[in-house]
């Protein structure tokens, strides 16, 4: 079933809206939330979570990119999970080691009286990303913001996990020195 199709069910508030988001973007949302959680019962609640999220939103929302927009809200879901965990628990983890990876390329976190400039922020990163080539985009999409391993994006795009690490480091190299030369302090 087409995304427009999918989405006018929610906005009829036909329940099949939910069985037919599962059937065609389940596995997508599972993984979404294991890369960020590994721990599947948590990842499931999650991706449950998100159903009733897009069915609350919809309507008033009408989503264009609706698997980006469901990829959202379970990562931003399955991130609030992994914090109140480490909250609760103090450990290392692969969520830990994923966003030290960006420590030197992005700024620290402020108060909520920065929400002007995170916002800011997050369209210079996207007009940055926007200019990359797209093999490095899709790279720097699949670790950052899914949450995937390098083995993993390597074993998807079909190359060496050495290409994938060089093409990260150069990447955040230089989001580094494009937020610099924005002006954005570090």
């Amino acid at each position: 079933m087409e995304d427009a199709q999918i989405i006018e069910l929610y906005w009829q508030r036909d329940q099949s809206a939910i069985e037919e988001t599962a059937g065609k973007y389940g596995p997508f949302l599972r993984d979404v939330s294991w890369n960020v959680l590994r721990s599947y019962p948590d990842a499931e609640e999650c991706v449950n979570d998100t159903y009733l999220r897009t069915w609350n939103a919809i309507p008033p929302a009408r989503p264009t990119a609706f698997r980006a927009w469901l990829g959202r809200i379970v990562r931003n879901l399955s991130l609030d999970r992994w914090k109140q965990s480490q909250a609760e628990k103090r450990g290392g983890g692969a969520m830990e080691l994923l966003l030290g990876e960006l420590d030197q390329c992005v700024p620290a976190p402020h108060g909520t009286e920065q929400a002007m400039e995170d916002r800011e922020l997050a369209a210079l990163i996207s007009r940055f990303l926007r200019r990359l080539p797209k093999d490095s985009r899709v790279m720097f999409l699949r670790r950052y913001w899914y949450g995937e391993d390098i083995a993993d994006i390597a074993r998807k795009l079909g190359c060496s996990q050495g290409k994938v690490k060089s093409s990260l480091f150069r990447t955040r190299k230089a989001l580094r020195a494009y937020l610099e030369k924005e002006g954005v302090a570090l």
